[in-house]
Parts: structure tokens; sequence; C-alpha cells
């Protein structure tokens, strides 16, 4: 039987009550990944000598949204609207990010997750787009998540525009930060309509793709969504093939 590509999903943390806390992710992250043929295994964050045993185990690895990054690892202050940190995370993520990169492990950085993968290759970030970037875009929507509020451009001829075979892109928004200055070896190739990066990619031939939006929750509607899920699904199959073919 052929075998599917197992997808990594960071998480976040909730605490709902005294006896009951523990990791989350949206369910619409393992969905679109069990659509798309792989399957979903959701990563709670671990010491470092723990991650080589996820990167063993998965085939590809999705940077989920969540919590703000500490600025403290891109050398600032915390601004005085930034949201919860979670240290813990923090650190997994960026030590994770560091080490996919090394190893060429296809990666989908999502919201938060593109903010991590920007820092991690020494970005920076707006920490509140509200009050530090003009803007007459609603950029955290207040209705529901599986709905586009604003258009977002992407570059002709980019890895993201042959997959989505567009150039522009209806699109949901559920952050209140976002790329400032842009990591080294990142290319930008979406930008909404008020000029905030909304996608990256790496150059090479690796699937390293970063969107500030939550294409998970738009699968269900849309055709593009669809296709950037099945491609990096794709990507990580391919790169299992490789692995099997070295052992």
């Amino acid at each position: 039987m052929k075998k599917a590509p197992i997808i990594g999903i960071t998480s976040s943390y909730v605490r709902q009550t005294l006896n009951s806390e523990g990791v989350y992710v949206h369910h619409d992250y393992h969905r679109a990944v069990l659509k798309a043929g792989g399957i979903p295994i959701i990563l709670p964050s671990v010491p470092p000598n723990t991650i080589p045993y996820y990167l063993d185990l998965c085939d590809g690895f999705i940077l989920s949204g969540g919590e703000d990054v500490d600025p403290m690892y891109y050398g600032q202050a915390p601004h005085a609207k930034m949201g919860s940190v979670f240290a813990e995370r923090d650190e997994f993520e960026l030590e994770l990010t560091a080490l996919l990169l090394k190893k060429k492990k296809p990666t989908l950085a999502i919201c938060r997750g593109l903010q991590v993968l920007n820092v991690a290759l020494g970005g920076t970030l707006w920490q509140d787009v509200p009050s530090q970037v003009s803007s007459h875009i609603q950029h955290a929507q207040t209705y529901h998540r599986s709905l586009s509020i604003h258009e977002v451009t992407l570059t002709p001829r980019s890895q993201l525009a042959k997959i989505m075979e567009a150039d522009k892109v209806n699109v949901n928004s559920l952050h209140h930060q976002a790329i400032d200055a842009l990591g080294k070896g990142l290319s930008v190739v979406g930008h909404s309509p008020d000029h905030l990066i909304e996608a990256v990619e790496m150059d090479g031939d690796v699937f390293v793709i970063g969107v500030q939006w939550h294409p998970e929750s738009m699968v269900p509607g849309s055709t593009e969504m669809n296709r950037l899920f099945s491609s990096f699904v794709c990507a990580a199959a391919h790169g299992n093939k490789d692995n099997e073919r070295g052992a």
C-alpha cells in the first residue's frame, strides 16, 4: 500500500480549567491535511534534544498560528499592545524551523508560522499592525474564519502563483502582527492592498512557503487553497520517497 506522507503540525497551549489543559490546534489544519492526502500529527513543544525525532517521523511540517512571537528574538522591546507570548513554544519553533531549513523539509508556515519563519532568518515584525501600520483593512476579522476579507496580489511566476494558478487571491485575515524587515533568504511573493507582506517563499527547489492568512480554514470553499495544501502534501510525499531511496 502506498504510504501517505506524515505532516507534523505545531501546536499552541490552552488552559480551560485547573484540570483541563494541554496542546491545541484548530481542527481546520488536520482536516485540510487529510483532504490533501496527508496524515496529520499534532506536535507539542518539546526540548531541543527531542526535535530530531520529529524530523525523522514527519515528511513535512506546518508551522501553525497562535501566540505572538516574543520580540526579544528580534532585538526589540515589547510594544504596549503586544499580545500573549509562550516562551516554550517560541524556543521550540525557532529551533525546529532552523533544522527544517537545514534538512530541507517541506514546510508550510501559516500566520504566526510565517512570522516565526521570518524571525528564524533574522527578520523583524510589526508587533501591533493596527497601531504601527496605516491601513484601511481590518486584519483581524470579526466574522467566520472561512470567509475572505481582502485581496492578496501574488508575484507573477512565483512558486506560490504557479501553485494557485492565479496572480490575485481572496483571503481571510486573523492577525495583528506581520513581517516588517524580511528575513535572509526569503522572497516576498504576496502583498495586501495596504502593502503588508502576506506571502513569502524560499529560493531553491525545496517547498518552503509562508502565508499570513489561514488557508486551512478556506479549503472547503477555495480552489486556490486546496491547490496550496495539495502541492505541499505532494512535496512532502516526494521528499519521503527520496529518503526511502537513500535508506
